[in-house]
Formats: structure tokens, C-alpha cells, sequence
């Protein structure tokens, strides 16, 4: 793997099949357990129906492929035809994909088809949310590892179905020295030199840390839960002749109680990422049910 080859890509990656085969085997077997004793005593084995996904709040949409391996993990004789595509804003009341199939088997599948679709559409929407509202800003909104257990790469696809970036997608892809790492070893000067063709990226929590840090011209520094005001210092610092010169120029990322209301006047300093954990680790689901028709 390239190190840190998906920090802030500009393109979406792809799902990773046997990631995904994982996810959605790990959450039929939770789900199903012995069996879905209610569809068996009640529905014929021979039954087919149509149903179709229904959309009931605006959203955008992301999951159609996860959905589609869902039932085909299930049974890989249903047809699932995606209605819209991911990425997609669609208005409620819409149906965005149609399943056909035996009755039995797409109704045992049909709630861990909908809880990711539902979750991932959830994340994109949120995301598309902050993009859009700091435009025109050359600000990056990123995602964090925040993200529920054993789902991160779904989501932080769907972070980029959204129009956002992806941070690193793991402790192995980038160096990330935090605070913690600084206060184990007393200090900034004692950091070890960097491996050839890592990415590295430091942690400053006030302006005495992030003059610290910049020394070391790293690629990224994190101004963490910094006031607006010093925020615009370190801009102002790092923009000045002296530290513009360095090839790539470091990068600057705010990061900490970052929300809604505080992300537009942050983007307009002239930061360069606005990393963003509530995309993933506290995201609302979109409502959206299977109707049989």
C-alpha cells in the first residue's frame, strides 16, 4: 500500500470486496442468528415478490452496491436494480431501487440491506452538508477515525460519496503525532527523524506548539480545539515569506469541537483541512423503508 495514499484523494475509493464481503456476512450472521423463524412459518418457499426501497427524507444517496450484496449474499438469484445512483441528492417519497426475488429470501435481508444503506446515505448527506456550506473556501472537510467499529471503510467512503476527503484510513498509513506522543517523550525537539515516504503530520494545541512544529516542516500540522483568533495567527505565520519557501508548504488542519455553526468562519481564515468527527461517529440514519408492491 502507498503510505498515506488516502489523504485527501481526489478520488473516491473504491470498496474493497473482501472488506465488504466481511461487513456484510459478520451483520447477516448477527442478525439472522439461527434463523428468520417469522418468514419461515409464515411465507410459502416458492414465493417471489417486488418490493421497492423507499426514500422518506431528502437525502444523498450512498450504498446502492453494499444494498445489492446484501441480497445477493443471501441469495444470489435476486435482482436488485439501483433507481438512482450513489451521490445522488434525491427528494423523499422516491423509490431509489427495486428487489425481485423469492419472498423469503429478501425479507430476511432486507434490514441489513437497509441499516447500511440508511447509515451510509446518512453519512454522505451530512457531509455534503458542510461541503456545500463553506463554499467557495479552498478548505478541505475530512473525516476522522471516528468511526463505528469494523465500518470504517464503508464509511469513510461514504465521507467521499459526499463530497468530503478521506484522513488516514489507519495507524499504519501516516505518522500522526499527537499530544500524548509529545508528553511521553518530553518534548518536541526529542521527535525521531522520519522514514523515507511517510507522510507525517504533528499536533499543536496552542501557538507556542504549532511554532514548535513548524520547524520540522511537516506535511500537516493540527491546530487542535484552537481559538478562532489564534487560528488566524498560525495561518498568518505559516503564510509568511520564510515559511511559504518550503516545498511542499505545510499544510494546516483544524480539528476539535468543529460543528455546523463554527465551520464556515473557521474555512475562511484560509485553513487548508477541516477535519470533522461527527460525519461518522454520531451520524443520524436516513429514513427509508422496503415496500413490497
Amino acid at each position: 500500500m502507498a503510505l498515506g495514499k488516502h489523504f485527501l484523494s481526489e478520488s473516491a475509493p473504491k470498496l474493497d470486496q473482501e472488506k465488504l464481503d466481511y461487513i456484510v456476512r459478520h451483520a447477516l450472521i448477527e442478525d439472522i442468528g439461527r434463523g428468520d423463524i417469522t418468514t419461515q412459518l409464515t411465507i410459502p418457499k416458492d414465493k417471489t415478490i417486488t418490493a421497492h426501497i423507499l426514500l422518506k427524507e431528502k437525502a444523498v444517496i450512498c450504498g446502492m452496491d453494499v444494498a445489492k450484496h446484501v441480497f445477493n449474499a443471501i441469495d444470489s438469484s435476486i435482482i436488485f436494480k439501483p433507481l438512482v445512483k450513489d451521490g445522488k441528492e434525491i427528494k423523499p417519497i422516491k423509490a431509489i431501487a427495486r428487489v425481485s426475488g423469492k419472498a423469503t429470501s429478501i425479507l430476511s435481508s432486507e434490514r441489513v440491506a437497509l441499516n447500511l444503506l440508511s447509515l451510509l446515505s446518512g453519512i454522505a448527506t451530512k457531509t455534503r452538508e458542510y461541503v456545500e456550506h463553506i463554499e467557495p473556501y479552498k478548505a478541505k472537510i475530512t473525516d476522522t477515525r471516528k468511526t463505528l467499529p469494523g465500518l470504517r471503510d464503508l464509511q469513510k467512503y461514504a465521507v467521499r460519496v459526499g463530497g468530503g476527503h478521506n484522513h488516514r484510513m489507519g495507524l499504519d498509513e501516516m505518522i500522526l503525532i499527537k499530544d500524548n506522543h509529545i508528553k511521553i517523550i518530553e518534548g518536541y525537539e526529542k521527535l525521531p527523524s522520519v522514514p523515507k515516504g511517510y507522510k507525517i503530520e504533528v499536533e499543536a494545541q496552542n501557538l507556542d506548539e504549532f511554532k514548535h512544529a513548524l520547524y520540522f516542516k511537516p506535511d500537516v500540522i493540527m491546530l487542535d480545539n484552537m481559538s478562532l483568533e489564534d487560528i488566524k495567527e498560525a495561518v498568518k505565520i505559516r503564510n509568511n515569506t520564510e515559511f511559504k519557501s518550503h516545498h511542499p508548504p505545510t499544510m494546516l488542519e483544524a480539528s476539535g469541537g468543529v460543528d455546523f455553526k463554527s465551520v464556515r468562519k473557521i474555512a475562511s481564515i484560509g485553513i487548508d483541512i477541516i477535519s470533522i468527527g461527527e460525519l461518522t461517529h454520531s451520524v443520524e440514519g436516513v429514513d427509508m423503508s422496503l415496500e413490497v408492491i
